[in-house]
This record gives structure tokens, C-alpha cells and sequence, in this order.
């Protein structure tokens, strides 16, 4: 009788000695995978959050409160100036806070007052000096890599805020800026006054965002 009892100690013992090493093969496995996952989640982002800083820093370092000549203009808000980026002979800019009616993006019909507002544009700006300002707010690309800032005009006027004013660009709702408020405000005055685009707009007409951001306009 003492021999099986011995042998269903030692049974137990080892089947304890299993389930632990068990045990501790499956916290290794987790281990591994919780550091591998660390890599991932957060090294990574660092570097990308570097080269990101050193974008902005570069922005502003070449780009910010200095002079240049506008070639060419692809529509109301969207214009190159003369400075190389990267392996572009250009920079492409993107008029920060504002959105003008599409004229030329691809799949995408030309929108109610777009000629308009890009006509206006080149008016005031086309072989033209313009002086940018970034916005410590905003990032300054965009996703495609187009610079995202204010132009100052010979005048000394913004030509974001001229836009939006005079009914040539909606205050773009979307993203935040130094000049939100400011620029919602002149959008809000110019539909009042029936300027510009806001003159014979339907609902149908205004971009997709801005059917989101004020679904009750009529």
C-alpha cells in the first residue's frame, strides 16, 4: 500500500513541476510578445516624430515671414511658390484655414464658384510677391506635403482672410488654427450678405465637409 501512495506523490510532484514550467513558458512567451509590441508602438513613433520636428523646424527656418514669387496657381486656395522643396522645383502651398469650391481635383467636378475663386486668386497673386507666415497652431504640411500657411499680400492683407471675406472660400471647419474663430466669423458675415459664392448656393452645392459641420443650412 506505501508503494503506490509514494507513487502518486511523486506523480503529483512531477505533474506540479510541469504545470509550472508550463506556466513559465507561456509568461516568456508573453514577455516576447509584449516587448516586441513595445518596439513597434512606441519606437517607432518616436523616429517619426523626429523627422516630423524637423520638418517644422526647417519650415520655419527657410519658409516662415520671408518673400517669395508666386509662378503659378493650381486654384483658389493652391498655389506654388519659388523655392525648391525636396526634388520639386516649387513649393506647393495650401492657403491655411480657408477651403475654395475644387476646379481641378481629379474625379471631381468643377464646384460652384471655383473659377471664380481661383480667377481671384490669380488676380491677386499670380508672378506676384507674397510673404509667408506659418501658424505655430497647425502643423505646417499637410498629408500630400503641401507647406499649410497664411500669404501676405504687397498690400499687407491676408490673402486667406480676402478669400474668405469676399466670398470666394469657405472657412475650413475642420482643422484647428491661430485664426479659427476669426475666419468662421467673416464666413458667417459673408452668407448674411449674400457675397460671392453665398449669392444663389443650395445645399447640394457646398463641399461634403461643411454638409457635416452645418447639416441644417438651407
Amino acid at each position: 500500500m506505501l508503494i503506490p501512495a509514494m507513487a502518486r506523490r511523486h506523480s503529483n510532484k512531477y505533474a506540479m513541476s510541469r504545470k509550472t514550467r508550463n506556466s513559465l513558458t507561456a509568461l516568456i512567451a508573453v514577455l516576447i510578445l509584449a516587448f516586441s509590441l513595445a518596439d513597434r508602438l512606441f519606437v517607432n513613433p518616436k523616429v517619426s516624430t523626429a523627422v516630423s520636428g524637423n520638418q517644422q523646424l526647417a519650415d520655419f527656418e527657410n519658409l516662415h515671414n520671408k518673400e517669395f514669387i508666386v509662378p503659378y496657381v493650381v486654384d483658389g486656395d493652391t498655389f506654388d511658390i519659388d523655392y525648391p522643396d525636396k526634388n520639386f522645383k516649387h513649393t506647393r502651398i495650401r492657403l491655411l484655414g480657408i477651403d475654395t469650391p475644387e476646379t481641378k481635383k481629379p474625379n471631381t467636378p468643377v464646384m460652384h464658384f471655383g473659377p471664380e475663386a481661383s480667377e481671384k486668386t490669380k488676380q491677386l497673386i499670380l508672378n506676384k510677391r507674397v510673404i509667408i507666415l506659418l501658424d505655430s497652431v497647425s502643423k505646417t504640411r499637410d498629408k500630400y506635403g503641401r507647406l499649410l500657411c497664411y500669404a501676405k499680400i504687397s498690400d499687407g492683407r491676408i490673402l486667406n482672410e480676402l478669400l474668405v471675406e469676399g466670398g470666394f472660400a469657405y472657412a475650413d471647419l475642420r482643422f484647428q488654427h491661430s485664426f479659427y474663430s476669426k475666419y468662421e466669423s467673416l464666413m458667417k458675415k459673408a452668407r448674411k450678405n449674400k457675397i460671392g459664392l453665398w449669392q444663389n448656393i443650395n445645399f447640394e452645392q457646398f463641399p461634403g465637409w461643411l454638409k457635416k459641420n452645418r447639416p441644417n443650412w438651407q
